[in-house]
């Protein structure tokens, strides 16, 4: 199956997806055609049997399947890692030189908001929101030597803070700046090839708002983004030898 993974499981999963009704491996394979994955029936029909042992979709008599809540899931895992592969080339254009003033820019306004999306989030905090920010930190820590895995907690973290600041105006405002978190992976990138460590930045801001303390919050958020700031510049130098 792992050949086939490589893209048209994705499809095959967001096929089943799309469907008002199961879906059998003749409907999948001439759907798929639609993608430009030339891909049999009886290939689809394989790859349809692992995807019921792996628990990703179910039978339904001889209807079809459907997709299970772990198929879900694992669908919107995939959609989040095409998405991140297809900010691979855009990564390469974002590291040369001239792109450089852009990405402080971004950064610099991206600390006007979030120090105060930071300070809200501390005042609004509930149990809830407080245990997703440690999962999210957690499963960052994971991904420590994966900076395209960890690109995905960094966007989920920033955007439940946006989230639980209540505004949506600054929220709004963030996610056009972050561009949609295109930018994670890049700094994920620089932070990794200049040895620095997003994850207790974060945890630092993820103390101050457990604690419900907006000035402590607002700090936090301001350190992260100056020193991402910094790990652009340090990056800079160094790929330059200055």
């Amino acid at each position: 199956m792992e050949q086939i993974k490589d893209n048209s499981v994705f499809y095959i999963l967001k096929i089943i997806e799309n469907s008002d009704c199961p879906l059998g491996s003749g409907i999948i394979s001439e759907q798929l055609k639609i993608y430009g994955f030339d891909v049999s029936e009886a290939t689809v029909g394989r790859t349809l049997r692992e995807l019921d042992l792996n628990g990703y979709t179910e039978k339904v008599g001889f209807r079809g399947r459907t997709l299970t809540k772990k198929g879900k899931n694992r669908l919107k895992e995939l959609e989040q890692e095409y998405e991140l592969k297809q900010y691979g080339n855009e990564l390469i254009d974002l590291l040369k030189v001239e792109k450089k003033n852009e990405l402080i820019d971004i950064l610099i306004a991206r600390k006007a908001i979030e120090r105060e999306l930071a300070r809200l989030a501390a005042a609004n905090a509930e149990d809830e929101d407080i245990r997703i920010l440690q999962n999210i930190v957690n499963s960052h820590d994971m991904h420590i030597d994966d900076y395209m895995a960890g690109a995905i907690d960094d966007v989920k973290f920033h955007k439940h803070i946006a989230k639980m600041s209540k505004n949506r105006i600054l929220e709004a405002a963030m996610d056009l700046i972050r561009q949609q978190g295109q930018l994670s992976p890049v700094l994920g990138y620089i932070r990794k090839k200049v040895k620095s460590n997003i994850v207790s930045d974060h945890k630092e801001i993820l103390k101050a708002i457990s604690q419900r303390k907006p000035d402590d919050a607002e700090k936090a958020m301001v350190k992260h983004i100056e020193n991402l700031i910094r790990d652009v510049n340090k990056y800079w130098k160094e790929v330059n030898n200055v």
